[in-house]
Parts: C-alpha cells; structure tokens; sequence
C-alpha cells in the first residue's frame, strides 16, 4: 500500500469523491502544512496555523496509480484559485499536493506541466507541490462525513453536485468501497 495526501478544498469533497474510487483502501480527512502541532477544527478555519484541510489516502498501486488519484484531483476542484474553492476562502483551502517521495514529486510536477501545455485551464495552476509533512487526523465527525450528512446544505449544494461530475467523468471506472 501506499499513501497520497491531497488538498482541494474542504476535504468533506475530496473523502467523498475518492470513497468512491477502486483501489482507495482508506481516506483519513486531516490538516497538514502548518506550524500549529496537531491543529483543532476551529484552529485551522482560522486560516492562522498554515494547515490545509487534506485528505491522506492508502491506495493499493496495483489497482490505481497515483497518477490517476491525481487525474482525479485536478478534475474535481479548480487547481487555479489560491487559497479558495467555491465560497470556501482561505489558506486551509489551497491546493496542494504533499508528495511522499520523488517519485510522486516527478509524477505531480509531470502531470501539472502536461496540463499546462494543453490549456486544460484558463488560468495558471496554482497546486503547491510540498513534501509531506506531518499529518494530523481531523476530529471523527469530519470523517465519512458526506456518507453520515447527505442531507446537510453544504453536502447537498456544494459535495453532491462534484460527485455527478466525477461519476459523469469517470464513468467507465470500476467504483470503490
């Protein structure tokens, strides 16, 4: 197994989308990237401790390449916007890719280029490319939060409508768990 920990916004969004995707043995929602050792909740919506909201996934290599987790990534939230998503504003919400080892570094570096040089986006991407650094797990009512609060507004209007858009985009793909 291995790991890859990606902010894209609230990470309520990315847990939900990834949930949904073969080969993600596991997603911890979490803060990584700040200075503040292990971040509250209402710490880090502060915008004051440095920490983005992320998702730390396990995926098994054999079913999913961590090309295609990050293919993902960039096709569910706006790599162009710093330190916003949507209505959601803030250093906690940058995008960000926090790469486990080189390996992953000349992966992310290669795919942003290669989307770049096509134009995929209108705007520059602004994706930090950062080492991993320490990761802290979100308190548990942030985790499997889309599954436990569909009904929620936020999970209606904002984490449902990208859902249709990944399952549209990805729809040959054999689901997750």
């Amino acid at each position: 197994m291995e790991h890859a920990t990606l902010g894209g916004g609230c990470f309520w969004c990315l847990e939900a989308v990834y949930q949904q995707v073969e080969g993600i043995a596991g997603i911890v929602s979490g803060y990584a990237g700040g200075q503040v050792p292990d971040p509250a909740y209402q710490q880090v919506c502060g915008g004051r401790t440095g920490h983005a909201e992320v998702v730390r996934l396990e995926f098994d290599p054999a079913r999913i390449s961590y090309r295609e987790i990050l293919e993902i990534f960039f096709s569910i939230h706006d790599p162009t916007t710093p330190d916003r998503q949507g209505n959601d504003a803030g250093p906690q919400y940058r995008s960000v890719i926090f790469y486990q080892d080189e390996d992953q570094r000349r992966t992310a570096a290669a795919l942003i280029s290669e989307l770049t040089a096509a134009g995929v986006f209108r705007d520059p991407i602004v994706t930090e490319l950062l080492p991993a650094p320490v990761f802290y797990a979100a308190e548990d009512y942030h985790q499997n939060y889309f599954r436990q609060h569909p009904e929620q507004p936020y999970c209606a209007y904002v984490i449902a409508p990208k859902l249709a858009k990944f399952r549209k985009k990805f729809s040959g793909r054999p689901a997750g768990a």
